[in-house]
């Protein structure tokens, strides 16, 4: 056999504390396979360092997913990584079974073919079923430093030995031979599989014949043997099948765990040069990562010109296109306010071009300009970026950091080297074209977005654990209920905090079984996706630096590294983030200035807009705050209602200010009462006044600490940031270091030991609560924009919110509620008036958008739209059936339109056109078919079709209108709502009697001192069901709708479980009445009623009166029919009382308890429809 022993060993082989290795793991599938594989990088290299294993390869199926992270912890821990792949190569005899082969990277040159056949493989090689796979050619071509494995008898020479054909094994063994001369080896494996030692003795002599070297593999899967259960249910996930399935492949053993260097001498003492290969490969293989060091893209710049002349050249004349524009901040003449900026523009261009980001600051720059002059809405700024000057004047950010004094070493410090980070945001409609437009820019060869691996979280676990047990549904649906609706919990907290989870744990076996279960799987990599918004751009094609992964369609393209691992090897990551806030200004500026146009009106800009503006504020005043950015949440309304905001600061201070640390220490408080005057602020040192006075005396911003800390200690603005992370992260000896540069700095600058002391620890406590300033008053500025639109153009801009959230129903009611709160006239989906989206007439009318009713689908809409406007309005439904392609605009979509009343200006009768509409289709049907042979006759009519199915528009058959019931009913199924009437406005009479006070008037009645005032409210139960608290406490939530207003309600405790059937989805959209006790709730701070009784308004009616007419022909008869009416709804709590009166004969019969009947609408119904309104009268 032959020995391959390499010379050149890296000095950390040699140099461990590691004996010499007698075997290494070649094959090792980690959690980042996704199809298989349960082995996390942590505990792989702890279980390494027990073994005393110098190395380790990682060869996850046709991927690099893990190979950062193993390369990090292997180093740290002085074990030598070796990058690798299981790929699939294609077989022509059998596409659907592709031959397995194993590369490993001997060197950087072998790094680089291994990524790029590995993105080769998904960009090109994946097959129907989205598996990639290799072709022959593509590795004929590109195979430089690899050293190749067989397979196994997963490889192609397995497979022809098995199937005993040993000169197709030969010639094969040849061929990879010579394509990897000295680099290929014949693979050997004993995991316990069928025919394992057969192929064994095959290989053994095939490798004699062909004189090539063999290697012993244990195909790792797992780190003990134990998990091999746990591995299969893993299996039955990706692939969609339940365990028990008898058809489900066993492609795996329970031997293929971490085996130690002792077992596997002993499994292959019959082959010992198969293992001692192990080890010459290993030395064979050495590959170092750059990690750390940035690789940015060149940026083209003119002729004759550095980088860093250009930024410097673009700034400044970027900084006097400023000038011309806004008004400088400063108190001293132009000249004097100006070479403040100026001077500030050097300090952080000098810092720039010395740090070697210029090209990073031009490339952004670059791409935001080119969006802004393609009309592509750009957010002003986010994160600190906002605080750097050179970013305002090259158009990067719309804030100017001096006048909000914003601090450019937030953003990038010299005494701090980092990449700078800017976060872009865009339109989220127009995004992709930003991307797009850099990729053309740089080479589509070279820019990719960046992968996420998603895991499976605690609720997920539960249930794919359950499928593939084959547990019910149901079964495991209650489970993963009694799992807290909490971000990021786990399955050992659930058991913590859930006591029904933990008893069903404890006292069900089935229970534990599917626990212990998922508890061996959370938190495994199941699936990749991509980043919301991070791009990277290569300044050489991207597979030099990370291999690349995509759909199967070779679509969405991205790095197999995700965003750590990408900046790790160099890469240069730039966010561009969708915010939909942007694409509903710029949707409402559409409206608004097409109306201006029209009006010869100035047109608006929103970036123009003044800071200081009376209507706004007063909106923000009052909390009509819904759909403001960032400023709608009921707490942060609340909060808003407090604070009074009157000036653009205020606005800054809310955004920094509504998050749990400023709403918990006190500062909020603090902050409001300095503000209103009830309270003085205080300052524990006069040099903290003119820092603190903008923020009333409270430490707000972790500009301030910087802030703080230079103007008492001396601190650079540098060293000061660094102060600012130190506070951060409680590092309990940088704290005390940066203590005594603190308190020495104060000491020289006058102040006292134990009051620089006390400022030391009252910034340490706050500086946990600081929020970066640069982010809030960037994303200040878009909430005002919003509040803006929403006091001047209201109408436009609600139609751009409605708009924007088309497709979330609960997010339209929400919206919908509050254009009627704001007195907005909604007019009803219309398939003559109406647009896709919602849109504004001259009246300033909303005009409900088609595309917001369920099951209208858009394509549909949009090519009815297009006929609209190319030939004219529809006369009628059989109209527009004959003018649209029924293909895409088919029954489904007419019925949702029918129900959502957009037919209703040709006939409100919504019934009838749902009864019509087969006949319409059938006639539409031949129309079309008459029209595409060229034929047609008077009335568009062929001999099968009869008479009555003419295109008149007069219906064959008169249908009965539906109920107010059902098409409020029918209405909301479509829109979510109940838009042209209210359901509970037919109980209004009757209400009066039980419920008199209605929610309006409740709510305005209701003082914020006053508790527990007992009440009895009538409503619409528009959310109701039962929740779990942190603790698994349930309680019964609701929320009523009478038409004036809405209330929270809540049942706990006794409560709850005497009212806990109410709580069932079955009493959703039905009319309730509730008592209890009615007070603002202290800790959510908006009204709530705690429920003593809930019930249907049924319960309420206590007796029904029927006045008997005495000039009823036939009384037994008329008994007989009363009798068979009553018996249908017996069984309930209301009493019947039949008053009889002749002209000499008056009597009052009370029927007995077993004739007492649920007294609902449709038993009303009928006895007034037979006695007559008058008749029937209720008593409460």
């Amino acid at each position: 056999m032959i020995m391959h022993i390499l010379k050149s060993i890296p000095p950390f082989f040699l140099h461990q504390n590691f004996m010499q290795p007698r075997f290494i793991h070649l094959r090792v599938h980690s959690e980042f396979s996704l199809i298989d594989g349960l082995v996390k990088i942590k505990p792989l290299i702890k279980q390494l360092t027990e073994f005393n294993m110098p190395a380790i390869a990682l060869t996850d199926h046709v991927n690099l997913f893990g190979l950062v992270k193993l390369y990090k912890a292997t180093i740290a821990q002085g074990i030598k990584p070796i990058a690798g792949a299981d790929v699939l190569v294609a077989n022509t005899d059998a596409p659907e079974l592709p031959y397995r082969l194993t590369f490993l990277a001997m060197n950087h040159t072998g790094y680089i073919t291994l990524t790029e056949l590995v993105s080769q493989a998904y960009q090109q090689g994946q097959n129907k079923d989205g598996v990639p796979i290799l072709q022959r050619e593509w590795i004929e071509q590109n195979n430089a430093g690899l050293i190749a494995l067989s397979g196994a008898m997963q490889g192609d020479i397995g497979k022809a030995l098995l199937n005993e054909n040993k000169e197709q094994a030969k010639t094969l063994a040849m061929y990879w031979k010579n394509l990897f001369p000295n680099r290929f080896y014949l693979e050997l494996q004993r995991v316990g599989k069928v025919d394992e030692e057969l192929y064994i003795a095959l290989v053994a002599d095939l490798a004699a014949e062909t004189v090539l070297p063999v290697v012993a593999t244990n195909d790792v899967r797992f780190l003990k043997e134990s998990d091999f259960a746990a591995h299969e249910v893993r299996v039955c996930i990706n692939q969609g099948r339940v365990l028990d399935d008898p058809r489900r492949p066993k492609d795996y053993t329970n031997q293929q765990y971490l085996r130690s260097e002792d077992d596997m001498v002993a499994l292959f003492a019959d082959y010992p040069e198969a293992i001692e290969n192990t080890v010459h490969i290993a030395k064979r293989c050495n590959l170092t990562l750059t990690l750390g060091k940035n690789f940015l893209p060149d940026f083209p710049v003119p002729e004759g010109m550095t980088i860093n002349d250009f930024i410097i050249s673009e700034s400044e004349k970027g900084l006097r296109e400023r000038f011309e524009k806004y008004p400088l901040t400063g108190s001293g003449s132009q000249s004097e306010n100006e070479a403040v900026y100026l001077d500030r523009l050097k300090i952080e261009l000098d810092v720039i071009t010395q740090m070697g980001f210029s090209g990073y600051f031009m490339i952004v720059a670059d791409f935001i300009q080119w969006a802004k002059n393609h009309d592509i809405p750009v957010g002003p700024g986010r994160g600190s970026g906002a605080g750097s000057l050179v970013a305002y004047a090259l158009k990067i950010t719309d804030l100017d950091p001096i006048e909000f004094e914003l601090l450019f070493e937030r953003f990038l410090n010299p005494e701090r080297i980092s990449m700078p980070d800017f976060d872009i945001d865009f339109c989220m409609d127009r995004r992709d074209e930003v991307i797009d437009y850099v990729a053309e820019c740089y080479g589509r060869n070279q820019v990719s977005q960046i992968i996420t691996y998603g895991s499976m979280a605690a609720k997920a676990v539960i249930r794919d654990v359950g499928r593939v047990l084959g547990l019910s549904y149901g079964f495991v649906d209650r489970l993963a209920k009694l799992i807290p609706m909490e971000i990021g919990i786990t399955l050992s907290d659930a058991l913590k905090s859930s006591p029904d989870l933990k008893q069903a744990y404890d006292t069900e076996e089935d229970v534990k079984s599917l626990i212990d279960m998922a508890l061996s799987l959370e938190g495994t990599t199941r699936n990749a996706g991509k980043h919301a918004g991070g791009v990277v751009i290569a300044p050489t094609k991207l597979t030099d630096f990370t291999p690349l992964y995509c759909d199967i369609e070779g679509n969405n393209l991205v790095t197999q590294f995700d965003k750590n691992d990408v900046e790790s090897v160099g890469l240069v990551k730039f966010d561009f983030l969708g915010l939909r806030t942007l694409t509903i200004i710029d949707w409402a500026l559409q409206t608004i200035n097409a109306k201006q146009k029209k009006l010869g009106r100035p047109l608006v800009d929103i970036s123009a807009i003044a800071r200081d503006d009376y209507n706004s504020y007063e909106l923000l005043k009052k909390g009509l705050t819904t759909a403001v950015f960032q400023l709608e949440s009921r707490g942060m309304k609340e909060l808003i209602k407090k604070l009074k905001p009157d000036c653009f600061n205020d606005i800054i201070a809310l955004v920094a200010l509504y998050r749990p640390g400023p709403l918990e220490s006190g500062m909020v408080d603090d902050y409001v009462n300095v503000k209103h005057k009830t309270k003085a602020a205080e300052y524990a040192h006069p040099l903290l006044e003119p820092i603190l006075e903008p923020t009333n005396g409270v430490i707000l911003y972790q500009e301030q600490v910087m802030q703080i800390a230079r103007e008492l200690s001396g601190y650079t603005l540098g060293g000061a940031d660094i102060l600012r992370r130190a506070m951060g992260k409680k590092d309990a000896k940088e704290m005390a270091k940066q203590r005594d540069v603190f308190v020495s700095g104060a000491l020289t600058n006058g102040v006292s030991d134990e009051i620089a002391n006390y400022i030391f620890d009252l910034v340490d406590k706050f500086s946990g609560y600081g929020f970066n300033k640069s982010h809030s008053a960037a994303y200040a500025l878009v909430a005002y924009q919003t509040a803006w639109l929403k006091a001047h153009h209201p109408a436009a801009f609600m139609a751009a919110v409605l708009s924007a959230d088309m497709d979330n129903t609960d997010k339209v009611v929400i919206a919908l509620d509050e254009c009627r709160q704001m007195k907005l006239n909604i007019i009803a989906p219309s398939i003559n008036v109406s647009h896709y989206k919602f849109t504004v007439n001259d009246n300033d009318d909303l005009i409900y958008g088609l595309g917001a009713i369920k099951g209208a689908g858009e394509n549909a809409i949009l090519d009815m739209l297009s006929e609209r406007d190319n030939n004219g309005v529809f006369l009628n439904l059989y109209d527009l059936c004959q003018r649209v392609d029924l293909r895409k605009f088919n029954r489904r979509v007419l019925e949702a339109l029918i129900r959502a009343g957009a037919f209703d200006e040709f006939d409100d009768n919504r019934a009838a056109h749902l009864a019509e509409l087969p006949t319409i289709l059938k006639v539409a049907e031949h129309h079309t078919r008459m029209k595409a042979v060229g034929q047609s006759d008077l009335f568009g009519l062929g001999g099968e079709v009869s008479s009555e199915e003419s295109e008149t528009p007069t219906y064959t058959a008169v249908v009965e209108p539906w109920s107010e019931s059902v098409r409020f009913s029918e209405e909301k199924a479509v829109l979510g709502l109940f838009l042209t009437g209210h359901p509970i406005d037919q109980y209004a009479n009757e209400l009066q009697l039980i419920a008199p006070k209605n929610i309006a008037r409740l709510l305005d009645e209701l003082s914020p001192n006053q508790w527990n005032t007992t009440v009895r409210v009538a409503g619409l139960a528009i959310e109701i069901g039962i929740r779990q608290n942190k603790q698994g406490k349930l309680r019964g939530s609701v929320i009523f709708d009478d038409n004036t207003g809405r209330l929270e309600m809540s049942a706990q405790r006794e409560s709850f479980e005497l009212n806990q059937a109410m709580f069932s989805p079955a009493f959703r959209d039905k009319l309730l009445i509730a008592e209890g006790n009615l007070a603002i709730d202290s800790y959510l701070n908006i009204p709530l009623l705690k429920i003593e009784h809930i019930y249907p308004i049924e319960q309420a009616r206590k007796e029904i009166h029927l006045k008997w007419p005495h000039n009823h022909a036939d009384a037994a008869k008329n008994l007989d029919k009363l009798q068979q009416l009553l018996s249908e709804f017996k069984g309930g709590n209301t009493l019947v009382t039949i008053d009889y009166s002749a002209e000499k004969t008056r009597a009052k019969v009370q029927l007995g308890e077993a004739w007492r009947v649920n007294a609902k609408d449709e038993l009303l119904h009928h006895l007034r429809v037979w006695f007559g309104q008058s008749a029937v009268r209720i008593t409460y």
